[in-house]
């Protein structure tokens, strides 16, 4: 079996690498763009069969060029929130989708996309609906144009087309995104370079660390997208997070008390954190004020009623693990 990973050195397209060896499946094409080489080191340990450059694949992929291509699990994209060159996000990120789609309904060929809460921005409700779309930057819009193009196609499709809104996402192999990276991966270089981790204060009626998010394990990403290349008569675009919000201290506490733990020390309440100050509050900065979201929480309705019954790791389960493990490879 022949499967097509784009993104394959990021975060989540390596890790979806990780998940298709652990099946056996190593006839695997990864499609990114080297520039960057330290991506590399997401592949060294991973199977592939294959490693093609973005520039070239697209125009490969729509000829044919691969054979007999089972699915295409598209993660590549610019994920920087902040970019804002709109001509090059829709470039990368749409008209890149859009060849993957029309080439592979021609050819038979099953599309897992990552799509992003980001379409939902300045809205209140995350459900799988345009009416609560709203995006706050041009990626957002980006990947709303691309799900509105699919649910176009949906209804007509001759074969799997699965949309994905990831929310915030962290684990093992993000350690190229910079300052894109997760909040636990940015509190365990903080802790571990000066002793204490930094959370926005009060903002917008919540308490200092108290913004919360949707904050889903890695592990939890790559086994429901597994679970979709199970089921190939399932399509349509899913929220992808845990269903649960969870404030900013909780992660901060989690990392602290696991890194603690680790070194011999007891785990302390988030009051004592804060008293000994290995969590501190900084105000919330004027950049960031009418552009942040204080609340995410993805509504898991439509991923359940596609049969999808998998259970996600909480903030506490998830980040312990991910900081043991970043301990291991240190």
């Amino acid at each position: 079996m022949r499967v097509i990973v784009t993104g394959a050195a990021g975060f989540i397209g390596s890790n979806l690498v990780k998940g298709l060896n652990a099946r056996g499946i190593t006839e695997v094409i990864a499609v990114d763009n080297l520039t960057r080489g330290d991506k590399f080191h997401n592949l060294v340990d991973l199977q592939i069969c294959d490693y093609i450059d973005k520039t070239v694949f697209f125009e490969q992929f729509a000829s044919g060029h691969y054979g007999k291509v089972e699915a295409v699990f598209h993660q590549g994209a610019c994920s920087d929130t902040m970019e804002h060159d709109g001509r090059y996000m829709l470039d990368n990120n749409y008209r890149s989708s859009r060849i993957l789609l029309d080439a592979g309904q021609k050819q038979g060929v099953r599309l897992l996309y990552a799509s992003s809460a980001a379409t939902y921005g300045a809205s209140k409700v995350f459900r799988e609906s345009p009416e609560f779309e709203r995006p706050l930057n041009v990626y957002g819009y980006s990947k709303m144009l691309f799900d509105q193009v699919v649910r176009r196609v949906l209804p007509h499709a001759t074969t799997q087309i699965a949309g994905f809104r990831y929310f915030n996402v962290y684990g093992p192999r993000e350690q190229h995104k910079g300052r894109m990276a997760s909040v636990a991966f940015h509190h365990f270089n903080q802790y571990r370079e000066h002793g204490q981790v930094k959370l926005f204060g009060e903002y917008q009626g919540y308490g200092p660390g108290m913004q919360e998010r949707d904050f889903v394990w890695i592990d939890d990403v790559v086994a429901v997208n597994l679970w979709f290349f199970d089921h190939p008569g399932k399509s349509g675009i899913f929220n992808l997070g845990s269903g649960r919000a969870q404030p900013f201290n909780d992660v901060a506490q989690t990392v602290v008390n696991t890194l603690r733990q680790q070194a011999g020390q007891p785990a302390l309440s988030l009051a004592e954190l804060v008293d000994c100050g290995e969590i501190a509050y900084i105000p919330f900065p004027d950049a960031l004020v009418g552009k942040y979201q204080c609340h995410t929480q993805a509504d898991l309705s439509h991923l359940r009623a596609a049969g999808c019954t998998h259970h996600f790791a909480t903030v506490e389960e998830g980040t312990a693990q991910y900081m043991r493990a970043l301990l291991a490879a240190a």
